[in-house]
């Protein structure tokens, strides 16, 4: 069953077995850039992506994910071009530019900077 809220409704980025599923607060760039590293892609398949490249812990909520490329192309960390898709639909494709590639290689280097700050006080004996 999921977790579900005063009215009944399930809680937002939760999976069935309840495990947060959002993505967490602060990482959606990077999870942007990283993915765009890779190819460029529209926004549907970014989403898709990151779903798939981590085994569904993230799910990106598609109104959160287009305000993240709107502030990243605002950035110039992205740039972006409408073509076709494969299904024939007109998209907006993103891709990083170089500042995006400096961005990603910093925010990188401060997320494994904390993770292991986390990882160091997970392993604490009390």
């Amino acid at each position: 069953m999921l977790p579900s809220t005063q009215t009944g409704a399930p809680v937002p980025g939760t999976s069935s077995n309840g495990d947060n599923t959002d993505v967490i607060q602060g990482t959606l760039d990077m999870l942007i850039l990283k993915t765009l590293s890779l190819e460029p892609l529209h926004g549907f398949g970014i989403g898709r992506r990151i779903e798939q490249i981590t085994r569904d812990v993230f799910k990106v909520n598609p109104g959160s994910l287009l305000t993240a490329l709107q502030r990243l192309e605002r950035a110039g960390w992205l740039d972006a071009e409408w073509r076709s898709s494969p299904n024939s639909r007109r998209a907006k494709y993103y891709r990083l530019t170089a500042a995006g590639r400096k961005q990603l290689e910093a925010e990188t280097a401060d997320w494994k900077r904390r993770a292991g700050a986390v990882a160091r006080l997970l392993a604490a004996e009390s």
